[in-house]
């Protein structure tokens, strides 16, 4: 069986090249993001894998299923970029990684909520430029501080857990709120309103649907607690950014950590450093001294990036064997792009 791989970086290579003699399908890498104009790189492909940047619409998918592709094979939990209906509509299942590592991510958004509290990024350039002066780099204390946890998932549940090893209360608020789980974590479900209004730290871990999508605007924010840190290693669009600037500007929020980006497509995992940036939104978020973009990497650990090609190799080698698929993706009312 032949993959296309499209929009790999080394290593991508070194985690698929460890495991492809286990599977024993013939493999091709490609630098490029799947779009409609490269797709003929698929030519005589069985399935092709894809990331987060490729693009399979409803025209990518048209011309993947002419020349006999039979799977797409995501390698990330998300799939806003495929058009499922498509697919449905020319017999290609979508499959997909729904978990690779929750510590990976729950551990960056610690990392971010620290580095941000803390002035780490601001303490790190001034120490490097002989400046230690303490002005400016003040804190508070986690311990006793409240955090607001949007969304209960896999990842969430982690951050919980280091959440309150630090001695902060946890409030949550799920569509679905699980009280058992409430009841043995330590941690209270509460209206979103109440959320923004009592936590000191804002952290976002849901899926991103016609519900959810923007949730962060003007109307949000202003009901937060003043100086308040939030946190986003969900999905882009979970926080209208023009907003979070307006919020940022007035002093409403504290700082930000964004792992994400709601137009990331263009920049992240990419090298942009020798061409002027044009996005002029990201650009003024980066101006912020209390703002910390990192490039959606909250999934980067050797664990994590293992787990993924070995749940796609094995999502692949289902398929190819007319099994269950398990990680199996299709179009749904809502629209939902990937629990957290």
């Amino acid at each position: 069986m032949k993959i296309t791989l499209f929009g790999t970086q080394p290593y991508d290579r070194e985690s698929f090249d460890r495991i492809r003699d286990t599977y024993g399908f013939d493999i091709c890498y490609h630098r490029s993001h799947l779009n409609a104009n490269n797709v003929a790189l698929a030519q005589g492909s069985d399935a092709v894998c894809i990331f987060v940047n490729d693009t399979a619409d409803a025209g990518t998918i048209r011309q993947l299923a002419g020349m006999g592709v039979k799977l797409i094979a995501l390698r990330c939990a998300g799939f806003n970029n495929v058009d499922l209906n498509a697919a449905a509509r020319y017999g290609i299942p979508v499959v997909r990684v729904p978990a690779y590592s929750p510590h990976a991510v729950a551990e960056h958004a610690v990392a971010l909520m620290l580095a941000l509290n803390r002035k780490i990024h601001r303490a790190y350039w001034r120490t490097r430029d002989g400046n230690f002066s303490l002005l400016g780099l003040m804190g508070f204390d986690m311990y006793g501080k409240t955090a607001g946890i949007v969304g209960t998932g896999r990842i969430a549940r982690e951050l919980i857990r280091i959440l309150k090893g630090f001695g902060m209360e946890v409030v949550a608020n799920d569509l679905f709120p699980d009280p058992q789980y409430a009841a043995e974590a330590g941690i209270a479900y509460v209206p979103l309103d109440e959320l923004y209004a009592r936590a000191d730290i804002v952290s976002l871990h849901c899926p991103l649907t016609d519900r959810t999508r923007y949730m962060i605007g003007d109307a949000a924010i202003s009901r937060m607690k003043p100086g308040v840190i939030l946190i986003n290693t969900g999905r882009g669009q979970l926080i209208h950014t023009e907003a979070l600037i307006d919020g940022l500007k007035e002093k409403k929020i504290g700082a930000a950590g964004l792992d994400v980006y709601e137009e990331e497509a263009g920049y992240f995992y990419e090298d942009t450093s020798d061409r002027i940036m044009d996005d002029d939104v990201l650009a003024r978020l980066l101006s912020f001294n209390n703002v910390i973009v990192t490039s959606h990497q909250g999934f980067f650990t050797r664990e994590a990036v293992d787990n993924i090609a070995r749940t796609t190799m094995q999502n692949i080698k289902d398929f190819s064997e007319c099994r269950r698929l398990e990680n199996e993706v299709r179009a749904e009312p809502e629209n939902a792009v990937g629990q957290l």
